[in-house]
């Protein structure tokens, strides 16, 4: 037996008192303050669980073994600690007196990829013209920014949307930890390490990017951007590395920009904030903005085009897909649909310049020949 192995049975023991929330396929989070509270995620709503641990003792001794196999430090000098299960899930601990109701202990968890543009679309997240659209921008390399909430179904859609690049490309995925699921053959998978319980030994998601840059990429897909990596990012997307996908939080695509610029700004290089919004605003092609709506649902909220920066300063959009709703139906399921806005991308003709006019089926609205 190995260690995985091994710690896959410890883990499954010393969680025993919430395993039915862990082996329920449709729970997607769990959540746990102190022993006596925990709530779970399913369908999109939080609800509140029945289960407890015995003991606060008892819990962090789950913790503690966790720690153990990740061989990551838990205690009062490291109030918290980030890690992932022998099955992928991802976890996060914060202790007292950090947490004040005590052990505050949360896991989303792991699950085989099932998403795909056609599962999307079945779960009404959007419209096939939609997809159709979003898998000819794939193809066709443009730099898409994923921007959402928490729980909004950005990886998700990450994973979809990878799955259109063409099964020739070189494909080089980067992540703090490890959630996407690619399924070209020529892919490569790095991921962030922290630093061990000696200091030593952190590689960051900037160093992963470095790296990446000399391994010969066609692709690189960036699981989220949430420091100064994003400055290498946006460097390569301008200089050669078209066709890149990432997810960063942010409420619209506005946001998502002004916080990639943010970013971009806490790299050590020292950029004038012109500059770097200059960058951002030439780089990103398009952002979908994900939304979670009152019915717990995910949705494509929108699709927009980023226009550069205007004569102040500021950055433009033009948005070609927009969430209209229609009320809820008898079940309280928000109704309505992704719908075209009547604007054109200024990429409209590129699918008939490069030979991909028979794929321009549900999308003729949006794409038409260069006259």
């Amino acid at each position: 037996m190995n260690t995985v192995e091994i710690f896959s049975q410890t883990v499954r023991h010393f969680l025993g008192p919430i395993m039915p929330l862990m082996d329920d396929e449709n729970v997607t989070e769990v959540m746990v303050i102190g022993p006596e509270t925990v709530y779970y995620e399913e369908s999109g709503r939080v609800h509140k669980s029945e289960l407890r641990f015995p003991s606060e003792a008892l819990l962090m001794a789950a913790v503690q073994n966790i720690a153990e196999y990740v061989n990551r430090p838990i205690d009062d000098t490291h109030h918290s600690m980030d890690a992932r299960l022998p099955d992928g899930s991802r976890v996060h601990v914060i202790i007292p007196p950090s947490s004040r109701r005590g052990i505050c202990l949360t896991i989303r968890k792991f699950k085989q990829s099932t998403f795909n543009l056609a599962a999307l679309i079945e779960w009404g997240s959007l419209t096939a013209e939609a997809a159709e659209f979003l898998e000819l921008a794939v193809v066709l390399h443009k730099n898409i920014v994923i921007s959402g909430g928490t729980g909004t179904g950005k990886t998700s859609i990450l994973n979809a949307l990878s799955a259109k690049i063409p099964q020739e490309e070189r494909i080089i995925v980067i992540e703090d930890s490890s959630e996407l699921q690619l399924h070209q053959p020529h892919t490569v998978y790095l991921e962030a390490q922290p630093p061990r319980p000696d200091g030593h030994g952190q590689v960051t998601i900037r160093d992963l990017f470095v790296d990446s840059l000399r391994m010969r990429p066609d692709r690189i897909i960036v699981g989220e951007v949430r420091r100064g990596e994003a400055l290498d990012l946006i460097q390569s997307m301008i200089s050669g590395h078209s066709g890149s996908l990432t997810t960063v939080h942010a409420s619209t695509p506005r946001d998502a920009a002004s916080r990639l610029e943010t970013l971009c700004l806490m790299s050590d290089a020292s950029l004038p904030v012109y500059v770097a919004r200059s960058q951002v605003a030439s780089a990103i092609h398009l952002v979908v903005q994900l939304a979670r709506f009152s019915d717990g649902s995910r949705r494509v909220k929108s699709i927009s085009e980023s226009l550069g920066l205007d004569d102040e300063n500021r950055f433009m959009w033009r948005e070609l897909y927009r969430f209209e709703a229609n009320g809820l139906d008898e079940n309280g399921r928000l109704q309505g649909d992704l719908v075209p806005t009547g604007d054109r991308p200024s990429f409209e003709s590129e699918p008939f310049e490069m030979g991909l006019a028979d794929r321009v089926r549900m999308t003729e609205a949006v794409f038409r020949k260069a006259r």
